[in-house]
């Protein structure tokens, strides 16, 4: 009897899907402010946290666990926590800048009809993983890399996504009876939205700039000075 082939090509994607890939990767925006109220539906909340959970993992640990946030009293709790979080934040920075933090708007854990906690379970895998033995960081970055994933689909579904990180994690980990072990990586705003920045939105209100690609790139070795 013929074995079955445990792979399969690895050909390059048609032209159309191979744009579509890019488009997804250069239209995906940090929304804050602009999502309405419509529900995302169920089936596609699936689809989301199916690419999520399809992204690579070191060891194939697979270390992230998704809190999915719909109560409006809960989210109300949370803006709660980060609106005190984010005054503090807003002292962090010089005077100067100071005015231009505070006009940002940042409302969309009220707003988005579906908030995400992303979370990572480091003991996952035993005290011995794969690929982690020498980086005990690597299990975060998985689940950094599911994050991405999500955000990727989230954007092919027409629907807007912002990463809110300015928080105390006790606060949070209260408020979701999050076990002090885990590590919380990313709260995610998610919903619909009419319309995106043809930029992203903190380059558009001149908080930053794009760096040069070419200054990034460097060849057989560090030179970027000390």
């Amino acid at each position: 009897m013929p074995k079955t082939s445990m792979l399969s090509a690895a050909e390059p994607f048609a032209a159309n899907e191979r744009d579509a890939v890019y488009k997804a990767i250069f239209t995906r925006r940090d929304v804050r402010d602009q999502f309405l109220p419509e529900p995302v539906p169920g089936d596609v909340v699936r689809r989301l946290l199916e690419a999520a959970h399809n992204a690579p993992s070191v060891g194939f640990m697979q270390p992230w666990n998704f809190i999915t946030i719909r109560d409006q009293a809960v989210r109300d709790r949370i803006a709660d926590a980060f609106a005190q979080a984010n005054d503090e934040a807003a002292g962090m920075f010089p005077e100067a800048r100071q005015s231009k933090y505070k006009s940002l708007k940042l409302e969309g854990i009220r707003k988005a009809p579906l908030n995400i906690c992303v979370t990572c379970d480091r003991q996952r895998g035993g005290d011995v993983v794969l690929g982690k033995t020498h980086n005990s960081s690597m299990d975060l970055y998985s689940t950094v890399c599911a994050v991405q994933n999500l955000w990727l689909a989230a954007r092919a579904e027409g629907i807007g996504m912002g990463w809110v990180s300015i928080f105390r994690d006790g606060d949070l980990k209260s408020i979701l009876g999050i076990p002090d072990r885990i590590e919380i990586v990313a709260y995610l705003c998610l919903g619909y939205v009419d319309e995106l920045y043809e930029r992203p939105e903190l380059e558009v209100k001149g908080w930053n700039r794009r760096l040069p690609l070419d200054e990034l790139i460097f060849e057989e070795g560090w030179q970027g000075g000390d």
